[in-house]
């Protein structure tokens, strides 16, 4: 029993610790944007609210659900059929095609609404099966046909454009480029920083983009109201390479708008850390956004992300099944401003033992009760 407890490695949560109470904040609000990227916002009485729609039309027919463009299509096909089969099937009852068989025809066997409708589409949809045929001896019939022709051209360069700007979509593309699950805070070179990770999902990479982030407050005013306030959050660095899983960090160092929150402060706070990756497909050259967002509670304090990328013999392996894991790591219990006035150093590798700030003495010591440094994985 000695030998089982001299063995057994104690995990000091007073020095890592992993938030997940803040699940109690999360219901207390809407989230500002979801973690898909999508913004829950409805405009309620807005001026003119069918105009925007109508006076573009072609961007609202690529952004509407496929099953209501897929009914659009088929009713536009369907209903010109008819309104120009009804056409042909007027000029056969004015020139009395209908009534008398003997008649010269206007078509070649259209001698009633169903003979119309079928010449009708077989013109616009070329098929062209030989059995009807348009005549010399109605003009009317043949400027007709003309005008069904063009039309017909018409359309299907609408259906064929909007099918393929809706495949070429950017919120498709979009979706395989991704954040972490979580943002994590931790040492890097003696500095408090948070970061989160970002990585594509896809074979073909990114060789260019821009992340940007903002931290976005809420204050409810005594009358109902919602006021909120946008704070620009600087990344070291904003011009990223994809063609690995990047780490995108954030410095707390003054200036910082989350430079005086520790761990026990993201428990209390309300905001919300909006993250962007804008960038060219290398495939289309169309510009996208992936976009998510972390609430206090997705912060994890005192932990790292796992190393995904590995060297092998021809190439380099990323293994994705790490992406949203996590490691503890040895950080002080205090925010980056606290950390700064205690004059606390951090020198050589963090590996020694997680630091103790001691408060009355204004100094930082080694932790004696560790025997070397805990590492726990964390599935998120």
């Amino acid at each position: 029993m000695s030998t089982e407890r001299s063995e057994q490695v104690i995990i000091d949560t007073n020095f890592t610790t992993i938030h997940t109470l803040g699940r109690k904040n999360e219901g207390r609000r809407l989230r500002y944007m979801q973690k898909d990227g999508r913004f829950p916002v409805v405009f309620q009485k807005a001026p003119g609210y069918w105009t925007p729609y109508l006076m573009d039309i072609f961007t609202t027919l690529v952004e509407i659900r496929w099953r209501v463009t897929l009914l659009g299509f088929s009713l536009s096909y369907i209903l010109s059929w008819l309104f120009f089969g009804l056409c042909y099937w007027l000029i056969a009852k004015v020139h009395g095609d209908i009534d008398d068989v003997s008649n010269s025809p206007c078509v070649e066997n259209v001698r009633g609404f169903t003979g119309a409708f079928m010449f009708s589409m077989e013109t616009q949809a070329t098929i062209g099966y030989g059995f009807r045929g348009m005549t010399e001896n109605c003009m009317v019939a043949i400027i007709l046909v003309t005008v069904q022709d063009v039309f017909s051209c018409l359309l299907d360069t609408i259906v064929i454009g909007i099918v393929v700007a809706k495949m070429a979509s950017a919120r498709k593309r979009a979706q395989t480029v991704g954040f972490s699950s979580c943002a994590v805070v931790n040492l890097r070179d003696g500095v408090l920083c948070l970061s989160w990770r970002l990585g594509d999902f896809r074979g073909n990479h990114i060789l260019g983009g821009i992340v940007k982030a903002m931290l976005v407050r809420y204050m409810k005013q005594p009358g109902g109201s919602v006021v909120m306030s946008y704070q620009d959050v600087h990344i070291q660095d904003r011009d990223i390479v994809l063609a690995t899983p990047a780490t995108i960090v954030h410095k707390l160092e003054p200036g910082s708008p989350l430079y005086s929150m520790g761990p026990d402060d993201l428990l209390g706070e309300d905001f919300e850390l909006v993250v962007s990756f804008t960038y060219n497909g290398d495939s289309t050259g169309i510009l996208h956004q992936s976009r998510t967002s972390y609430t206090p509670a997705d912060i994890r304090w005192g932990q790292r992300f796992q190393d995904m990328l590995k060297l092998g013999k021809k190439n380099y392996k990323v293994d994705y099944a790490l992406f949203n894991v996590t490691t503890w790591v040895p950080v002080p219990l205090l925010s980056a401003e606290e950390l700064d006035r205690r004059g606390c150093p951090v020198e050589g590798s963090l590996s020694r033992g997680p630091l103790v700030a001691l408060g009355k003495r204004n100094t930082c010591r080694r932790n004696p009760h560790n025997t070397g440094e805990v590492m726990q994985q964390t599935s998120l």
